[in-house]
């Protein structure tokens, strides 16, 4: 009898030219497959900005996904490969919220290859500083980038999109936070760290 060949996996993380590490598919990923579970830590708001206090403000790496307006998943503690999808202005996943979890979900077939990415869409605030569009600069290369991790400045008259912050982190889960990245589900994302995730 013949052993099946075990299937490759779906990713593998290796060095990204956007930024740091990526998420790369080692094999074709269907649009609608649940690619990885956002894991890591939970910890309050309060607990997430406690530990990112120190942070140099100019730096927007960081590992913090808003899962809700009382939860922070921090990938940097216990976290695994989901941590190191970075951010794409013309994303091929996004990220989704199901009962208080994280999940990353392709939006189309995505070959192997070819980086993972989510559009972070970190939240403005009142009180960013001068260079904020700067230290969230956006590198992923796409032809319609907006240059910003940051969701677009809104124009007057038109309403603003999902709220993101930048102490959180993702999209769907993801909230940036400023000081860390915090990444929020879409449907429950808070506007205070960051959409989705918190830098990778």
């Amino acid at each position: 009898m013949k052993k099946r060949a075990s299937r490759l996996p779906l990713f593998e993380v290796r060095h990204s030219r956007i930024h740091g590490y990526g998420v790369f598919a080692a094999r074709r990923i269907r649009k609608g497959t649940t690619v990885i579970e956002y894991l890591g830590e939970r910890v309050s708001h309060d607990e997430a900005d406690a530990r990112y206090d120190d942070k140099d403000p100019n730096d927007n790496h960081t590992f913090l996904f808003t899962v809700d307006s009382k939860t922070v998943i921090d990938g940097g503690v216990g976290g695994n490969e989901a941590r190191y999808i970075n951010h794409g202005c013309d994303p091929n996943c996004t990220s989704t919220a199901e009962k208080k979890r994280i999940y990353v979900e392709a939006i189309r077939t995505i070959q192997p290859g070819e980086e993972l990415a989510y559009d972070y869409q970190i939240e403005r605030d009142a009180d960013d500083p001068h260079n904020v569009d700067e230290i969230f600069a956006c590198r992923c290369g796409a032809a319609k980038c907006r240059g910003s991790m940051l969701v677009a400045r809104r124009k007057a008259g038109k309403a603003a999109g999902k709220k993101v912050s930048k102490r959180a982190g993702k999209k769907a889960g993801k909230t940036v936070r400023k000081a860390a990245k915090k990444a929020r589900p879409a449907a429950s994302e808070r506007p205070r760290a960051e959409a989705g995730r918190r830098g990778p």
